[in-house]
């Protein structure tokens, strides 16, 4: 490869990884409820924030529309979606087909530091059972959703199960009120602990199944509290 190459490269692979490190900080903020359902993001000002021009920001903002976590009003501006757990019902019952599929579909096989990642989200686990804390769980969650997707060898599963985990994931943050946290997370433990059994193992099918059950047992438990109805 010529030095022009290098330079030709260089500049397109340094502008996808500034677009992805601002999609993904946009797109974590958006499902951990630090932009509200209804809130208006305003190109000029997150172009200020990311040190970048509003071309970039338009093109993620544009991303995450088509994604579902943002609407385009004309004349108006761009707002974070609404979500609820009846409109997205039969995303939640296609996100549990798919899980069982994770460990179907060329599995990649699990390295000990792959292992010891998972190890480490335990712990943390273990020190939020501690100091429950629905953001710090938010944060978790996601963490351990992207090691699972790490194990995924089909690319065509691995992009349609992050879309749906992403449209979906605000909903469980939004039913906090009415849920015990502590128990969520107890709950949640017991999955993280079971899959890394299976994974340390190598029994990946195993993760599927564990996955697709309590993907079903968390709908069932926010589905038996309607929102804004609080438990005792």
């Amino acid at each position: 490869m010529t030095g022009t190459d290098d330079n030709i490269e260089r500049p397109l692979t340094m502008a996808r990884e500034r677009f992805e490190r601002i999609y993904k900080k946009i797109r974590d903020r958006i499902c951990l409820l630090e932009y509200a359902p209804g809130a208006r993001l305003a190109e000029e000002e997150l172009a200020k924030e990311f040190l970048v021009s509003r071309t970039p920001i338009r093109r993620v903002l544009s991303r995450l529309e088509s994604e579902g976590l943002l609407e385009s009003r004309h004349g108006v501006g761009t707002f974070v979606t609404d979500v609820d757990i009846d409109s997205l019902a039969q995303v939640y019952q296609l996100r549990m087909e798919l899980a069982e599929l994770m460990g179907k579909l060329d599995p990649l096989p699990r390295r000990p530091a792959d292992l010891e990642r998972m190890r480490a989200l335990l712990v943390r686990c273990d020190d939020l059972l501690q100091r429950p804390d629905a953001k710090d769980y938010g944060r978790l969650n996601m963490d351990f959703f992207q090691e699972l997707v790490a194990m995924i060898g089909n690319a065509p599963l691995r992009e349609i199960s992050e879309r749906l985990y992403y449209m979906t994931t605000r909903i469980w943050l939004k039913s906090v009120p009415n849920l015990n946290l502590r128990d969520e997370i107890v709950v949640f433990r017991r999955e993280m602990a079971d899959i890394l059994a299976a994974m340390e193992v190598g029994d990946l099918e195993a993760v599927g199944f564990i996955r697709r059950s309590h993907i079903s047992m968390s709908v069932k438990r926010m589905k038996q509290y309607p929102e804004g109805v609080s438990q005792s």
